[in-house]
């Protein structure tokens, strides 16, 4: 035994005579350029956009982001539309998809037999492979007519009285947009709460069934609250993703610059407006404002990001904090 310990540390000697010794500084070097490298493309891209939207910048400084008027032909542009868009259609789906997605974990993990587990699980993950101009054109032929026809006259007779849903819904719309963003987003919002149920200790159901609790208790009592912070960071994830889709909201929201309480309008995104006039853009201040969108999204979506890293942090302490 003696003899074989003695052999292997002089194979290691060996080897680090041979400069194998620089081995776990090396990995420790590597690991963090790469880890750096991650920023410096961001930051590379914060001060690219930075600089081509420069003419933007110089001419209509934070006005950009309040004014409501675009119009190349007079070179006047403003954000403002664009952003309400985005923000409105990416949280109206983050709604929707949140309560059905994290519904749908919930019977996956929890109440679904195995036999149906799998099945369902592969063709909730699967709607995240269809290409986005795909729901685009199921939206226009099939969710459009059937929006107007079994969903609209409801949402009109019960919620017409309000701003919101008041006017006439042609199809394109703000709310048709936001419906197939929901769909689109689904997926992720369930598989990765799915994920998350899963991941949740027997113990922690055990001990409230061992004080008598129901099953529903079980779920609310020790299930949710443990995988709270996973559950945050899918709704934050789909919220990612509803926010910088381009192509299915381009072909449904009417891609009109405007901003209107009624989610029946037509409206346009930060994503939209750059698809479909980029081609177009034919001077450099009318590219600058493009570019400046392109700058006022990713900052959108690195804040949300830094927001859910702050907000899954914070649960996972306190949820730390309650099991000490």
């Amino acid at each position: 035994m003696g003899t074989t310990n003695i052999t292997q540390n002089s194979k290691f000697k060996t080897q680090n005579s041979f400069g194998w010794e620089g081995g776990d500084p090396f990995f420790r070097r590597l690991a963090l350029s790469l880890a750096t490298s991650v920023i410096v493309v961001v930051l590379a891209m914060l001060v690219n956009m930075g600089w081509e939207s420069r003419a933007s910048l110089a001419r209509f400084g934070l006005g950009f982001l309040t004014g409501q008027v675009w119009d190349p032909v007079h070179v006047i542009f403003g954000a403002l539309p664009f952003i309400y868009g985005t923000l409105v259609t990416s949280l109206i789906a983050l709604l929707l998809a949140g309560f059905v997605g994290v519904g749908a974990a919930i019977f996956l993990a929890e109440l679904a037999p195995g036999w149906v587990r799998t099945p369902l699980s592969f063709l909730i993950e699967l709607l995240a492979a269809i290409p986005s101009v795909v729901y685009g054109v199921w939206g226009i032929f099939v969710l459009g007519p059937f929006l107007k026809v079994a969903v609209v006259p409801g949402l009109k007779a019960t919620l017409g009285w309000t701003p919101f849903f008041s006017g006439v819904f042609y199809g394109p719309s703000l709310f048709t947009a936001s419906v197939v963003l929901a769909v689109m987003v689904l997926p992720i919002v369930t598989a990765v709460s799915r994920d998350v149920l899963l991941a949740v200790p027997e113990s922690q159901r055990e001990a409230m069934i061992g004080i008598g609790g129901t099953r529903w208790e079980v779920i609310r009592g020790a299930v949710l609250p443990y995988a709270r912070g996973g559950i945050l960071g899918a709704l934050i994830l789909g919220l990612g993703r509803a926010l910088g889709e381009t192509m299915a909201v381009t072909m449904l929201i009417g891609n009109r610059g405007q901003i209107k309480p009624s989610l029946f309008a037509f409206g346009d995104t930060l994503s939209s407006v750059l698809a479909n006039q980029f081609a177009e853009a034919d001077t450099p201040i009318y590219k600058g404002s493009l570019i400046e969108l392109a700058l006022i999204l990713l900052v959108i979506s690195l804040v949300v990001n830094a927001i859910a890293r702050l907000l899954v942090w914070r649960a996972g302490r306190m949820q730390g904090a309650g099991r000490i």
